[in-house]
Order: C-alpha cells, then structure tokens, then sequence
C-alpha cells in the first residue's frame, strides 16, 4: 500500500531513493568501523577499541533509522551487500599497518563525504519534495556525522 502522506509519488521516490544511497554509505562506514575495532593495533589498543565500538554501535543505531524512513515513505530499503556496494560513494580501502591513526584518517574522510552528501540533500528534500520530516531527519544525521567527526579529528591532534 502506498504512503499516502501528502508528497508526491515521485517525490517519494527520489527521495527514497537518496535515502537508500545514504544507507549503503552508512553501512560501508560502518562495516569499516567494525574493522578498525576488530583489527586496531598499537599502544593505544584498548582505547581504540573501545572508541571504535562506540562509533559503530552508533552508526547500527543510524542504519535502523534510515532504513525505517525509507519505509515510512512507502519503498523497500535495500538489505544486500551486493545492493549497498552499488549504491555507496564510498570505497574499501586496503592498509598497510593496521594503526589507529590509519584508521581514524580513513573513517573521517568517509564521515565528512556523507556530511557533504547530507547537506546537498536537506534543501532539495525540503523544497523539491515538500518532505520536510526527511529535511528535519536528514539534518539531524548531519549534526551525528559532524559530531562522530570532531571526535576523530580530536585523535589526530598531538
């Protein structure tokens, strides 16, 4: 049954599918997040650890929304690897060391391209698709990334 929530069809459509791109972008981040827990070494090992499973039990918090507001505008979120890969601006980088510095550079610089990503959108979801509850959603992530962000920034400071 179709959404019938005041946007139009085809308003619906783009943005959810904006939407699905967003949600590949976040769980790349947060597939990559999970390997920095998982694989971080260094002195600084438990710190990271557990810094980087903060990050990621946010972003599984951020997942669930996004998928849930694809669905509260009528369409079915995309739930394959192979769908994410295809829709996702990101890239699977490759290491040489297995460091938190490495690491941190890697995750803010896919934090600040969904940022970017983000913010693109919040004004075309608003005045194009007269979906001012995605905007609000979207804006709202935006302000977790630019936080998630500062606090990676913060690690490379020394």
């Amino acid at each position: 049954m179709k959404a019938k929530i005041g946007i139009k069809e085809k308003s619906l459509e783009k943005i959810a599918h904006e939407l699905a791109k967003l949600l590949a972008d976040e769980f790349v981040l947060y597939t990559k997040t999970r390997n920095a827990h998982w694989n971080v070494e260094g002195s600084d090992f438990y710190n990271k650890h557990k810094f980087f499973e903060d990050q990621f039990n946010a972003l599984d918090e951020i997942l669930d929304e996004v998928a849930e507001r694809i669905r509260t505008l009528g369409h079915y979120a995309p739930a394959t690897l192979k769908e994410y890969l295809k829709l996702t601006q990101l890239t699977e980088a490759s290491r040489e060391a297995n460091d938190s510095n490495g690491f941190i550079k890697e995750l803010l610089t896919d934090h600040e391209s969904i940022i970017i990503s983000l913010r693109e959108n919040i004004d075309n979801m608003a005045k194009e698709g007269k979906d001012f509850g995605t905007s609000d959603f979207v804006t709202g992530l935006m302000e977790t990334h630019e936080k998630m962000s500062w606090m990676l920034r913060s690690h490379l400071k020394g």
